[in-house]
């Protein structure tokens, strides 16, 4: 009954909403018009349409359209569709994007709306590419957005990568707030959050690992990637799911102009992508692949036995559009993607996602995109990937399969855009099944798969409230049930802190049998202040929460950790965050520097830790060795950028607090996460010489301290048998961090009707040769076993050199 009085204050709520909205024409000023008798039955029209990049017909994201006479204005949505209203009356609509050429068009709105679809024209000059965002010349100041970065994919292939190969998780990891606990680390942390605290989406679908090869190289595809957004705070109402951040990555829709080929050749791997126009224009299609083959190149080097060893990974992107017409386009993408690793033992891992969208224009004013989607991650671990003593084996699987639908609206009702929606998942935990064969007997046991059903609505308004004050707010509320068919536990209740609880009692319960229930309420709320010079004050709150959780207590997360809904023993992540901000534009034409300052403090409920010596694998009882505490993050972020000139490119400095407080560990107090680094800095320098027109050149640099590490403080010695004691939880800190990596593009010779683009791409990683620590452990002494013995892990500690060749036809 609580729950379906919830749902329908909601309902009552964007009811509401929409209908203030729709009054606006009495209760509202007309955009640009002042209140008053004379205008408030004046008639409104709405200009509306679709902006495309006019090379190969893919719609822009984030493009200002701006109405001169009113000093108002909005941005394309996600698909590149925007709406503006106004009374009658003539107007000039300014169009800007950077890298593109500015567009003026002058409109009239009399007697009805007016459909208006632009294709803007890139800009000749190369230094417009390098930038960090590619909206509009102001919008760090002038958009109510903060705590969000955008790095477009020309900036990506810019910036210096391992063995040269484009990465947008390592990218993004060069802003303010993002970091990693190590080289090589699965996923990123965003401002004190762990790696399952983020929410990464593949054209709206979720991707449950982001990594190939352990890390090292992201499961993006450069060449299909258009769009690539970060949200950090000021979360908007639509997205929930995660406590820390929202990773957003937006495929290309493929050429729909000339059909195109991309490619590159790499000392790792290489990829090839394709793209061209279908249906006599009404239509396109990409589709890009990868491959590594270092394996290849290793066998003539292994000796005999590793040779045949197994070490790759592949990936396959698609995605086509069709414009049914003028109001209904459809979208399908999907993503493919594993991992393979090992020799006679192994494993391997991947990803598979498919999304389905129906973009539906209700009319100029309401916009609707519905999707679809599924998404899975996997892995499995075999004895005998070679295929020895097939008689002999053991295997283990583990997988969580997504199920969504999705339909999301938003009214473009002059000063106010209105955004509602909902969303329900099916999830489905299968957290290990095993099967071992052993003299011919084969035996399978494991543990039984989980399910539960996670459904949210949401509305959100963003609205100009005068000329200098923006504000954005919504609500969202999330209803996530644990369901059977499964066995719920019911553990001691009555055991020391810290100490593992035994089973008191088991329940059966019944396909589709709520066993436990949770309910939020999220709201959250932004808003903007501009002052003079080209500066403004932002100011957000949200909260969060997240009912499924990555069950790892390892220094860095692996493919193989497992993920496990809420169920009456874990109760869901709720994130609390407020941040402000103060961002500023100056130099040449205003705009040359983008400076900004924001501070934030984050709580967090219901955070797992782990007892000591917690049993991870295939543990039917698992539950009864987590703990659960709270934590807290905080921290400055301070960020320079230049957007023009010979040298461009950013600079960054964070300076955070990550810590946690759980009963049974560290005797209460709080104690430093793993991924708590108190300072970072980096930096992003790109060289585009006048005298050497073909060559351009770029270097990163990044200097962060070392994470937390739990070191021994005594040790207790019997006999020949030496043990360490630990007193604390991350008690001390490994080495500082710091890295300088080098690259140099050289563009190919333009030649008269030549029609293929090409430049290769020279790179160092790690130029000084540091030996970064990853982690540091701890050994007896081989010569005397009485003295302990700190051992430094590094996996990068050398410099690393790499070509690439990346052509285009």
């Amino acid at each position: 009954m609580k729950t379906n009085l919830r749902i329908r204050l909601l309902y009552l709520l964007v009811t509401v909403a929409i209908g203030i909205s729709a009054n606006g024409q009495t209760t509202q000023n007309t955009i640009g018009q002042p209140n008053g008798p004379e205008r408030r039955n004046a008639a409104q029209f709405t200009v509306s349409g679709y902006i495309k990049d006019a090379s190969n017909g893919e719609g822009l994201i984030g493009v200002s359209v701006y109405v001169k006479e009113t000093g108002t204005g909005t941005v394309t949505n996600n698909y590149g569709f925007y709406a503006v209203t106004a009374p009658a009356g003539n107007y000039t609509l300014i169009i800007s994007y950077v890298g593109f050429q500015k567009e003026t068009r002058s409109v009239s709105l009399t007697d009805r709306n007016l459909r208006l679809d632009v294709e803007l024209q890139e800009e000749g000059k190369q230094l417009q590419e390098v930038v960090v965002s590619t909206k509009a010349e102001d919008d760090n100041v002038k958009n109510i957005e903060m705590s969000v970065n955008q790095i477009d994919v020309k900036t990506l292939k810019r910036i210096p990568a391992l063995l040269g190969e484009v990465d947008v998780v390592r990218s993004i990891q060069l802003l303010p707030g993002v970091s990693t606990v190590g080289e090589g680390a699965t996923g990123f942390n965003v401002r004190g959050g762990s790696i399952d605290q983020n929410l990464v989406l593949l054209d709206e679908a979720p991707v449950y690992n982001s990594s190939h090869l352990f890390g090292f190289f992201s499961v993006f595809n450069p060449d299909a990637v258009k769009d690539v957004k970060l949200i950090k705070g000021g979360i908007p109402s639509n997205y929930g799911g995660r406590v820390s951040s929202i990773l957003d990555v937006r495929l290309k829709e493929g050429n729909a102009k000339k059909p195109e080929l991309n490619g590159g050749i790499g000392l790792i791997f290489s990829r090839l992508s394709y793209e061209r126009p279908v249906f006599k224009g009404k239509g396109s299609f990409i589709v890009a692949a990868r491959r590594s083959y270092a394996d290849i190149l290793a066998q003539p080097f292994l000796n005999s036995d590793l040779r045949g060893s197994k070490f790759y990974f592949y990936d396959l992107t698609a995605k086509g559009n069709y414009r049914i017409n003028d109001k209904n386009t459809v979208f399908l993408s999907g993503y493919l993607g594993r991992d393979v690793f090992g020799a006679d033992f192994g494993f391997n891992w991947g990803n598979a996602t498919v999304s389905a969208r129906w973009n539906h224009v209700f009319s100029d004013r309401l916009f609707l995109n519905t999707t679809a989607y599924y998404s899975n991650y996997d892995y499995s671990l075999n004895s005998d990937l070679k295929g020895k003593n097939p008689n002999d084996f053991f295997r283990t699987d583990s997988r969580i399969v997504d199920y969504s639908l999705k339909p999301d609206f938003s009214l473009f009702l002059g000063k106010n855009t209105i955004t509602f929606g909902g969303q329900s998942i099916v999830h489905d935990f299968q957290p290990g099944t095993a099967t071992a064969a052993s003299a011919g007997a084969v035996r399978s046991f494991g543990l039984s798969s989980k399910y539960a059903l996670e459904n949210a609505l949401y509305v959100g308004n963003e609205q100009q409230v005068t000329p200098k004050l923006q504000l954005q707010y919504g609500l969202r509320y999330s209803l996530f049930s644990y369901i059977g068919p499964g066995e719920a536990y019911f553990f001691q209740t009555d055991v020391p802190t810290g100490q593992r609880r035994t089973v008191l009692t088991t329940v059966d319960y019944r396909g589709r049998e709520t066993i436990k229930t949770y309910g939020n309420w999220e709201p959250r709320f932004s808003a903007k202040y501009e002052l003079p010079r080209n500066s403004s004050l932002k100011l957000s709150y949200n909260r969060l929460a997240q009912y499924i959780h990555l069950i790892s207590n390892t220094t860095a997360s692996t493919p193989l950790d497992v993920w496990t809904p809420s169920t009456n023993n874990i109760r869901p992540q709720i994130a609390d965050q407020i941040a402000g901000g103060y961002f500023k534009n100056f130099g040449k034409s205003g705009n040359e520097f983008e400076a900004s300052v924001e501070v934030y403090y984050k709580w967090l409920q219901n955070q797992i830790d782990y007892i000591d010596g917690a049993n991870l694998i295939l543990n039917k009882y698992l539950e009864g060795d987590l703990l659960s505490g709270r934590g807290r993050a905080y921290g400055a972020e301070f960020f320079l950028k230049r957007t023009t000139g010979v040298v461009n490119g950013w600079v960054s400095y964070t300076l955070a607090k990550t810590e946690r407080q759980v009963d049974g560990i560290n005797n209460g107090d709080w104690y430093a996460t793993r991924f708590d680094k108190r300072h970072t800095l980096t930096s992003v320098l790109m060289f585009d010489p006048p005298s050497a027109k073909r060559w351009n050149f770029a270097a990163t640099f990044t200097l962060a301290s070392g994470t937390p590490g739990t070191f021994p403080t005594n040790r207790f010695e019997f006999q020949d048998i030496t043990a360490p004691i630990f007193s604390g939880r991350n008690n001390y800190r490994i080495p500082a961090y710091h890295r300088l990596d080098l690259a140099a593009t050289l563009q190919g010779r333009k030649r008269t009707g030549k029609k293929k683009d090409d430049n290769w791409v020279f790179s160092v990683y790690n130029v000084y040769g540091r030996k970064n620590p990853f982690s540091v452990y701890f050994q007896p002494n081989k010569d005397n076993p009485r003295v302990t013995e700190a051992i430094k892990y590094s996996v990068f500690a050398t410099v690393i050199p790499s070509v690439t060749y990346n052509f285009k036809f």
